[in-house]
């Protein structure tokens, strides 16, 4: 069986979407059988190293794979075909225009944001994923869901057919499971992400300033994450309320997750959320979200809000500071919950998906 993961993301700035990208790939390759060849589009031969920032090639090799995809594109599944080889299973990623004209069409739903959530995208965000839904999503001959959550969006919000569409988590990279904790002159609670209106950042920076000052002078507020759109207004008051480190790169988070007293994550909706897992795969307490897949993904191994409430928020993190004995165990618990959440089962599911899709 030849399948071709579409790894565009790989050339560009991005967050979630490019680290299931690059571990996804790797994990692939790694459980694929003698006759199986995991190929990289647009002709991506190796991906070493995962930067979120910038691209994975030089400047020039990067620029020659854009413009084959741009080409691609524009002149359709022909010029697809060649750039593609013969393959039986294309897995095409949101930058895609055009569906084979000789292989099987599969793809990965992430969220469904845009649809349910459209005040926390860019105008640009939102045209992009309704043309993918349009030339993708729904031509496609199988799709992965990256929840059971966004699952039963793509079916309620898309119309995509039940049978159509399958479940598989997402992973966790290993060295989160095995994360040294990275010492800091105080202990402090952690959020990692994009700084974005999705992310809610300005209700968890009114839940902090409503904690007890005796514990907002024993922890420290760490927000770690590159600036996203329409951040401005929250990145002001990031630098006055919190300690903001800017972008982590992949290497050093998992010691930052790792040492943190508490890891909370307000976000709105999520697909899957990378940070949660990762929180608990390094024995980190974690507060989240009552929304989206959250509670699927954390199940009973975290303390979950109305992210829209900052004075529930405010208790919570209030209980969880004053309470060691609560953390521990919510540390313990979601150590145990990310057990289900490795790479590898999420490879071999995914490769028994692309044979029955491959087989059709």
């Amino acid at each position: 069986m030849k399948i071709t993961i579409d790894a565009t993301s790989a050339l560009l700035r991005s967050a979630g979407v490019k680290g299931y990208t690059y571990y996804w790939l790797r994990h692939l390759r790694q459980q694929a059988g003698s006759g199986d060849q995991i190929r990289a589009f647009p002709l991506l031969k190796d991906w070493s190293r995962l930067d979120h920032e910038r691209s994975a090639l030089p400047l020039a090799s990067t620029i020659a794979r854009l413009a084959a995809l741009h080409a691609a594109n524009v002149l359709g599944p022909p010029v697809l075909d060649v750039l593609l080889g013969g393959i039986d299973v294309f897995h095409a990623g949101n930058l895609v225009r055009q569906a084979p004209g000789k292989a099987r069409l599969t793809a990965t739903v992430h969220d469904l944001t845009s649809w349910i959530m459209p005040e926390v995208h860019t105008p640009s965000t939102l045209r992009a994923d309704r043309t993918f839904e349009e030339h993708i999503l729904k031509r496609a001959d199988g799709l992965i869901a990256v929840s059971e959550n966004t699952r039963q969006d793509a079916i309620r919000l898309l119309g995509i057919e039940p049978g159509r569409i399958r479940t598989i988590h997402s992973g966790v990279a290993e060295e989160y499971f095995d994360a040294q904790p990275r010492a800091r002159a105080k202990p402090y609670v952690l959020f990692v992400g994009t700084i974005e209106p999705r992310k809610n950042l300005d209700t968890l920076l009114d839940a902090w300033g409503a904690v007890k000052q005796d514990l907002r002078e024993r922890f420290d507020l760490v927000i770690a994450g590159p600036q996203g759109w329409n951040s401005a207004s929250t990145m002001a008051r990031i630098r006055q309320d919190a300690k903001y480190l800017g972008y982590v790169p992949e290497a050093t988070m998992p010691g930052l997750v790792a040492g943190a007293a508490l890891f909370v994550y307000p976000s709105l909706y999520e697909g899957f959320g990378f940070p949660v897992v990762q929180a608990m795969a390094a024995k980190v307490a974690v507060l989240s979200s009552r929304t989206s897949c959250l509670p699927e993904i954390a199940g009973d191994a975290a303390a979950l809000v109305d992210p829209r409430s900052a004075g529930e928020m405010a208790a919570q993190l209030t209980r969880l500071l004053e309470t060691p004995g609560e953390r521990s165990k919510l540390a313990q618990l979601g150590r145990a919950r990310a057990e289900c959440y490795r790479w590898e089962r999420c490879a071999q599911e995914s490769l028994e998906f692309f044979q029955e899709i491959a087989g059709s």
